[in-house]
């Protein structure tokens, strides 16, 4: 543990306000950092990868450490994740989807190539033993059972949580994959500014990344089956807090609702205690039961605010979450959606006017229709197609007005091609693999794996 983090008692809520307050940059310095998930498979028989074995997920992390000098991450004698050396690292996810949670970075260029040097490395590792990954947002073919839990003590204590209340939080935790971006922020009223405008406009960015149209070899019946099992994890943690709509909105209102969600774990050493359904107040208040009289640490906040998981969330940035895993141009094309919108001023003005008013029920109602219906969707009164064009044209302008090259030239607007593609046929991902199903796939999801690994 950060014996620094571990020595800073709470004992009063504004030191969480002045830790968000803390985390401001100017805008010069602001940075991106992507995240994303991909699952794994065994060539031939498409099944998922499981930790143990000579080819599984320890083989894959021992394998990247040795060849490109990582540093293991470990709990209770295995490996769990990896530092790149480089300001990322690899984690992994509660069925073993791998993720790549990327370095802080100054531009797009620098993520895309990020993402392009982790990729080629886990293909490498891959190919050795005999496995691909898959770059969607649903586990499509394999049940529950069929998938292997990774060994982390908080996926225990979660996964014995999650079924008391809802039905689909298993399946998020095992069979779902996603990409999102981390922003910064300058202000109080930036912060705000930037989360009203991207968890409004999420319900678009699910709609666009629809990936995922199949469970268990057939379709799902809606476009986003990761969105959906969302939809039914946890109401407690999940969906669109209505505070960030309410025009005192602030990094009080944030830390209020943060101390609202129930708590999962505590984290002591290489362990962790289950507290789950605990309150963060009580535990701040010296009454956690177990705990009377111990206060949290900053370390058990930090730990705390990753167990809430609305469409967008602040954790010292801003952090959209709403979009299916998908290709490789995909993982780029999101980060670049959200840079352009947010990191230029004329954007983001655009885009706050064209949600302006809007309330978290109609969020709501829209991330439904996304996740069911895609770019067919209704957003707020009007067609999903016709926001997500503006969107897409919203960000291009902030991207190329960034003025950021790549040594060919060519600046940040290249990322978007994948999203240009969409808006302009209205077909998603999800729509097409659906095409094919019902077409030359013959109903038969086995040729996604084919068609769709890295």
């Amino acid at each position: 543990m950060s014996g620094k983090l571990q020595s800073i008692k709470i004992t009063d809520k504004e030191q969480l306000v002045d830790w968000l307050k803390q985390q401001e940059a100017d805008a010069e310095n602001w940075l991106i950092g992507t995240e994303h998930e991909k699952f794994l498979f065994h060539k031939g028989s498409f099944r998922p990868v499981g930790y143990e074995g000579e080819t599984g997920i320890g083989e894959i992390l021992s394998r990247l450490a040795e060849k490109h000098t990582m540093t293991p991450i470990s709990e209770k004698g295995y490996i769990i994740g990896l530092k790149d050396g480089q300001g990322g690292s690899i984690t992994l996810e509660p069925g073993g989807q791998f993720e790549l949670s990327g370095a802080p970075l100054k531009n797009l260029h620098q993520t895309c190539s990020e993402t392009g040097r982790h990729l080629n490395y886990m293909r490498e590792i891959t190919a050795e033993l005999n496995l691909y990954m898959l770059g969607v947002g649903f586990q499509p073919l394999w049940k529950r059972e069929d998938i292997s839990w990774m060994p982390k003590g908080r996926y225990k204590i979660m996964r014995e949580y999650m079924p008391k209340r809802g039905n689909l939080g298993l399946d998020m935790m095992l069979r779902s994959c996603t990409v999102q971006v981390n922003l910064d922020y300058a202000s109080e009223a930036d912060m705000v500014r930037k989360f009203r405008t991207s968890l409004a406009l999420q319900p678009v960015a699910t709609a666009l990344f629809a990936n995922s149209p199949f469970k268990e070899g057939k379709p799902s019946g809606v476009k986003s089956t990761r969105a959906q099992a969302w939809t039914d994890t946890d109401p407690d943690r999940c969906g669109v807090p209505a505070c960030v709509f309410e025009d005192d909105f602030s990094y009080e209102a944030w830390v209020e609702y943060i101390l609202d969600v129930p708590m999962y774990f505590l984290h002591r050493g290489d362990s962790y205690i289950d507290v789950s359904g605990q309150s963060f107040r009580a535990f701040m208040d010296g009454k956690l039961p177990g705990f009377e009289g111990q206060m949290p640490s900053m370390e058990d906040f930090e730990d705390h605010i990753t167990t809430a998981f609305p469409e967008v969330r602040l954790k010292g940035y801003i952090e959209m979450r709403g979009a299916d895993s998908g290709s490789w141009g995909s993982i780029c094309a999101l980060p670049a959606l959200w840079v352009g919108l947010l990191y230029d001023e004329e954007s983001l003005n655009a885009a706050e006017a064209l949600v302006s008013g809007i309330s978290a029920q109609q969020v709501e109602a829209a991330r439904l229709s996304a996740l069911t219906d895609g770019l067919d969707g209704q957003f707020a009164g009007q067609p999903m197609l016709l926001i997500a064009r503006e969107m897409v044209a919203l960000s291009e302008a902030g991207l190329t007005r960034r003025q950021i090259t790549d040594s060919k030239g060519r600046d940040e607007t290249q990322y978007l091609d994948p999203l240009r593609e969409i808006v302009t046929t209205g077909k998603t991902n999800a729509d097409i693999m659906l095409e094919h199903y019902n077409g030359d796939w013959e109903q038969d999801v086995r040729h996604l794996f084919k068609l769709y690994h890295y």
